[in-house]
């Protein structure tokens, strides 16, 4: 087995949709499991396809624009050749902050479309991934001492003029919540953190705040990086011997440290997922007034979970930390056993809706390939470019014919014959016109407010343009 290694990296992407939107930037830095830097950092830029409209709202925040990525950017086959062979290498633990809900999921979905395996980058001959937004948010809320915590004023949208506005108390002052944005976070504890939202600028503030909690909390540090592991989830979230545990997640209330007591119901609707019941509510209520959720959550054992034994609550005024006390928990977990029918009800609640893919590429979670696909998939990919015209495995999952006709439409278009530059034409024009709607409306609002960035504008509306000729 290789050593280990970490790998923070970041993402910097066209828009927030893992399925729809593209990647604009990656960038990385590998260290130790000491967090000493090993190499050099990597910063590089991914060609926005020509299929692709890219969120105006996104690119005012990261201000890389789609000619810049198509002048010095990598290809989305060539990035995907460069980070398999290069960066996500045996016994990497692929690093990142909110990044096991976003940035590994638009990694998943940029190697489906280019014809790599989409999940062995991140559990294969070692391979692991961790996600620091969760630790960060157990930390705060259980062991906070010798780090400062920043909070920020409470918005709400107005749905009158669509503008998020803030929350104002009696007195007229705004309504402060609690935040774990990182940037404010460096700021507070006096790391260095000059581009936010610059994916590698990102990624050595990460390392910064990661550094901070080894150092001021160790052993809550080390227990979550164990915890990274789904075994070690699934020996305390237990179905066999159900037991409440500490749970903190994004699901759960900034005012409670996004922090509850959870106990486990039932396995959840897809591997790996068990639906957890949180113990801040009592059942009596939640079945008098016939509402599921949010009290039901599905925690899935391979997301790296923050969660704990219930004992981490006895120190340092836990407790209370989190807005609850053993009773409270002792007393609605009795009422949760006197409900067997609760679980029946969750089981047998509606399914939540999810839009169904539009093409093959939005379509990677419709099943697993074949080993015969498989073995297809590897042809295509290390084919040359030369010789992708009239290459046609013969595919049994109907996506994959689909997807190879977008792949060569967008990478190597002289590969196509009249029939595929025909259907590929058709599925181009049909995508853009579905963002070109959202896009303009963008466009238009950023234009009239007075305060974006004109040069992104300009940039926007020549690709936009340039993408009709």
């Amino acid at each position: 087995m290789n050593k280990e290694t970490f790998f923070f990296y970041d993402l910097e992407t066209s828009g927030l949709s893992p399925r729809d939107d593209r990647i604009m930037q990656f960038a990385g830095i590998r260290t130790d499991l000491d967090l000493n830097p090993i190499g050099e950092p990597v910063n590089l830029l991914v060609q926005l396809p020509e299929d692709t409209l890219p969120s105006p709202d996104a690119l005012m925040v990261t201000k890389i624009t789609p000619q810049q990525t198509r002048l010095d950017g990598l290809s989305e086959p060539e990035f995907c050749k460069y980070v398999s062979e290069e960066i996500f290498t045996p016994g990497t633990i692929a690093v990142g902050y909110n990044s096991v809900r976003f940035d590994d999921e638009f990694m998943r979905f940029t190697f489906w479309r280019n014809f790599y395996d989409p999940y062995e980058w991140q559990w294969k001959d070692g391979r692991s991934r961790w996600d620091l937004l969760d630790v960060v948010r157990m930390t705060r809320a259980l062991r906070p001492e010798g780090i400062k915590w920043p909070f920020q004023p409470l918005r709400r949208l107005n749905r009158e003029t669509g503008v998020r506005e803030e929350v104002l108390d009696d007195d007229g002052e705004p309504v402060m919540v609690a935040t774990n944005r990182l940037e404010l976070i460096t700021e507070l504890n006096d790391i260095k953190h000059e581009h936010a939202h610059d994916a590698l600028s990102d990624v050595e503030a990460l390392i910064s705040v990661t550094r901070l909690i080894r150092e001021k909390q160790p052993k809550l540090y080390e227990y979550l990086l164990a915890m990274r592991d789904k075994k070690r989830v699934a020996s305390l979230v237990d179905l066999e011997r159900p037991a409440p545990f500490v749970y903190s997640c994004g699901e759960y209330p900034s005012v409670y440290e996004k922090t509850s007591v959870a106990y486990p119901l039932c396995s959840g609707r897809t591997p790996n997922s068990i639906l957890v019941y949180d113990l801040r509510y009592d059942p009596d209520e939640v079945v008098e007034r016939e509402k599921i959720f949010p009290v039901v959550k599905e925690l899935c054992l391979n997301k790296c979970p923050a969660v704990a034994p219930l004992g981490v609550l006895e120190a340092d005024d836990g407790w209370s930390r989190i807005g609850l006390s053993r009773e409270i928990v002792e007393e609605n977990l009795a009422k949760l056993r006197a409900h067997p029918e609760f679980i029946k009800t969750i089981t047998g609640a509606p399914e939540k809706e999810f839009d169904e893919p539009i093409d093959a590429e939005a379509a990677l979670y419709d099943g697993f390939l074949s080993d015969s696909d498989r073995t297809r998939v590897e042809a295509v990919r290390n084919t040359e470019p030369s010789r992708l015209a009239g290459f046609s495995p013969d595919f049994s999952d109907k996506r994959l014919a689909e997807l190879l006709v977008h792949y060569k439409g967008r990478n190597f278009p002289d590969s196509l014959s009249d029939a595929e530059a025909a259907e590929y034409a058709k599925y181009r024009i049909a995508r853009l016109n579905r963002q070109a709607v959202g896009f303009m409306k963008a466009m238009e609002r950023l234009q009239s407010s007075g305060d974006a960035d004109e040069f992104i504008l300009e940039e926007l509306g020549l690709w936009w343009q340039g993408l009709q000729e």
